[in-house]
């Protein structure tokens, strides 16, 4: 299957943190990956570290999942420097493959680098001001 993007971010993210997988691609054998996860608190500070973090590691997409606005802040920080898509999880359920609470930032990086979901829809900052009144 083809890799459309070689340096990508798959983030689950929770009430409490976010887990964080970054799929590169690895030194040592051409045409394979690493992958290295972490995990990243909810604040602001941790969120912008989070930025710094990919932006060091040269990700070129970021694929992030949630339940609840829980992704806002994530998103809006994150979005301002790098390509971020925010996926359905249902949609990434239905997707064959492994899927358990411990490697989905691992999957969601997979599917990333191979195109395999579709952004959900993020209105514009000035529609969401509406909504907020």
């Amino acid at each position: 299957m083809d890799v459309l993007h070689e340096r990508c971010a798959g983030i689950d993210i929770s009430k409490r943190d976010a887990k964080v997988c970054v799929r590169t691609p690895s030194p040592r054998r051409k045409g394979t990956f690493t992958q290295q996860t972490t995990t990243f608190g909810a604040t602001t500070n941790a969120i912008l570290d989070l930025r710094e973090h990919l932006l060091g590691a040269g990700v070129t997409l970021v694929v992030m999942e949630a339940t609840g606005d829980y992704w806002k802040p994530f998103y809006y920080l994150l979005a301002e420097e790098l390509n971020v898509i925010l996926v359905n999880a249902r949609q990434v359920k239905n997707l064959p493959g492994r899927k358990t609470d411990v490697s989905d930032a691992a999957w969601l990086a997979q599917l990333g680098s191979h195109g395999l979901v579709r952004a959900s829809f993020v209105p514009p900052q000035p529609v969401r001001e509406l909504r907020d009144l």
